[in-house]
């Protein structure tokens, strides 16, 4: 947390926030849902667009928070399945804000070690927004820091239909279908996030009680945290409260209180490596 303290101010609120928080008992994963950019922009007048623009600039600062507070992954859930359903001009503006994101933000991906990883129905990409972010994920794919996941054209739902038709595939690949078993792990790895602890905490923007078909399987034990802060003012101290509010948390995961000697459900089993 050293490099955190250095970017802030001691007289500053995030400084006094910082430093409650416990650095032994920090989430692994932290998984956003960031709603809110359309109210942002009816509030002051202005079209949903500007919402999603002034929405980058958040995205950034929780990165580097995250970042210099030594999150293992942060998922930010971009664009759903459903958006599409949005008007046409605004989901153009959205590819395009992606892409000028990967471009501006490049930078401060390398300054900080961050890794970008990017999951969902890529495909459907336009191939122009899908050449930037692959080359954007090789060109980060060295670096050690903190693991950024954009979930872009996803939802939970065919995310697990994907993953029940990878273990079918495989096993009529090898010709065990007739005996094929699934378990729980086996679902895990082959989900999109195969590789990464579930998140420890789930974050939620704009005040919404939903989880808007986002990471259905690997939230089963994750902490909620909503927060009525649209996503375009979610700043370095909202993180920051956002982890404490986690910390003040008893995660028993179903069982007895572990009285501290479980600080997450991903320390009681086997992860799979990164893929």
């Amino acid at each position: 947390m050293n490099e955190l303290f250095e970017s802030l101010s001691p007289s500053g609120e995030e400084w006094a926030l910082a430093s409650q928080i416990d650095p032994e008992r920090l989430p692994r994963h932290i998984a956003i849902i960031m709603d809110g950019n359309g109210r942002w922009a009816q509030k002051r007048l202005m079209p949903r667009v500007a919402g999603h623009r002034a929405g980058v600039k958040a995205v950034r600062d929780v990165t580097e928070t995250c970042a210099r507070l030594g999150i293992e992954a942060l998922t930010l859930y971009a664009f759903s399945l459903e958006n599409w359903k949005r008007p046409r001009a605004e989901v153009d503006t959205l590819w395009k804000l992606l892409s000028q994101y990967l471009g501006q933000e490049f930078k401060t991906l390398m300054d900080h070690n961050v890794r970008l990883h990017a999951f969902g129905r890529l495909d459907a990409l336009p191939s122009s927004v899908r050449e930037t972010l692959d080359k954007t994920i090789q060109q980060t794919e060295k670096n050690q820091g903190l693991h950024l996941n954009l979930a872009i054209n996803y939802g939970g739902r065919a995310e697990l239909v994907d993953a029940v038709n990878e273990l079918l595939s495989k096993a009529r690949e090898t010709g065990s279908i007739d005996q094929l078993t699934v378990t729980e792990q086996d679902i895990s790895n082959s989900l999109y996030t195969g590789g990464f602890p579930d998140p420890d905490l789930l974050i939620r923007t704009s005040g919404e009680m939903r989880i808007s078909n986002f990471l259905l399987w690997q939230i089963a034990y994750a902490e909620l945290h909503v927060t009525d802060t649209l996503w375009p003012d979610f700043r370095c101290k909202d993180l920051l409260g956002a982890v404490l509010d986690y910390q003040k948390r008893d995660r028993r995961f179903g069982g007895l209180s572990p009285n501290g000697s479980v600080k997450s459900v991903n320390d009681l089993e086997v992860v799979a490596p990164v893929r």
